[in-house]
C-alpha cells in the first residue's frame, strides 16, 4: 500500500498559502496519525501564473474589491490576524530561492523558515524582495555563518534552475494555476489537485479522513 501524502507547494507573497501552511501545520499531529505526510514545498507564484495565463485577483477591480471581504472571513476562521502591507505585491524570487536551498540543505528548518518568513511578510510587513529584511528573518531561524550561505546560495544558477524547474512542473505537469496548490496522493495510487485554502473538506473525503467541518449543528438559536 503507497502512502497517503499532501504536496503544498507555496508560496510566502500569497496571503492563502499562509492560512493553508497554518492550517496544515496546526493539524500536523491528526494528519500524521492518519498516516498522512505533508510536505511543503517553495514556487513562484509569479511564474506559475505567467506559465498558466491566469491573473493575480488584485489586478481585476471586482476581484480587488471582494478580497477585501474574503481576506477577513479567511483571517477569522483560520485564527490569523494582519493588514495587507503597503508595499503588496512583492517579486518574492528572493525568499523562494532562499526555501529551496533549505529545503535541500536544511530540511528540518523548512517550516520555521516558512513560518517566520510568513510573519516577516503578512504580521510585520518586512518586504522581503530586499535582501536586508530576508536577513533580518533568516536570522530567527539561523545563525550568521548559516545566514551568509544561504543568501549566497540564492544568487546560484544551481538554486534558481531548481525553483524554476519546480515551478515549471507544478504549473505544466500537475496543472497549477495558483498557490497554494496540493498534489494530494490518496494512498491507492492515484492523485489528485486541489486548489486553494478553502478545500480541506474535498481533501479530507478524498483521504478517507474523518471531519467534521462545515456541519451544520441545530437548532438554530432563537429559530423554531
Amino acid at each position: 500500500m503507497q502512502p497517503k501524502k499532501i504536496e503544498a507547494y507555496i508560496d510566502i507573497v500569497s496571503a492563502y498559502s499562509y492560512y493553508a501552511f497554518s492550517y496544515l501545520r496546526k493539524n500536523s499531529a491528526a494528519l500524521k496519525s492518519a498516516g498522512v505526510e505533508v510536505e511543503f514545498i517553495p514556487v513562484f507564484l509569479g511564474g506559475i501564473n505567467v506559465s498558466s495565463g491566469n491573473k493575480p485577483p488584485w489586478t481585476l477591480p471586482a476581484k480587488a474589491a471582494y478580497s477585501r471581504y474574503d481576506g477577513q472571513r479567511a483571517q477569522k476562521y483560520f485564527g490569523l490576524k494582519f493588514n495587507v502591507p503597503g508595499f503588496f505585491p512583492i517579486v518574492s524570487l528572493l525568499p523562494q530561492r532562499c526555501l529551496a536551498y533549505v529545503k535541500k540543505a536544511h530540511p528540518d528548518k523548512l517550516e520555521p523558515l516558512f513560518d517566520i518568513f510568513f510573519q516577516a511578510m503578512w504580521v510585520h510587513h518586512h518586504d522581503l524582495s530586499k535582501p536586508n529584511s530576508t536577513k533580518t528573518a533568516l536570522l530567527k531561524v539561523f545563525t550568521g555563518e548559516q545566514v551568509a550561505e544561504i543568501m549566497a546560495a540564492a544568487e546560484t544558477d544551481e538554486i534558481k534552475k531548481t525553483l524554476s524547474a519546480t515551478t515549471l512542473r507544478v504549473s505544466q505537469d500537475l496543472g497549477a494555476f495558483g498557490c497554494p496548490w496540493f498534489w494530494v496522493h490518496d494512498g491507492k495510487g492515484h492523485a489528485e489537485p486541489f486548489f486553494g485554502s478553502d478545500r480541506f473538506h474535498f481533501m479530507w473525503d478524498y483521504l478517507e479522513i474523518p471531519h467534521t467541518d462545515l456541519e451544520l449543528v441545530g437548532p438554530v438559536p432563537g429559530k423554531l
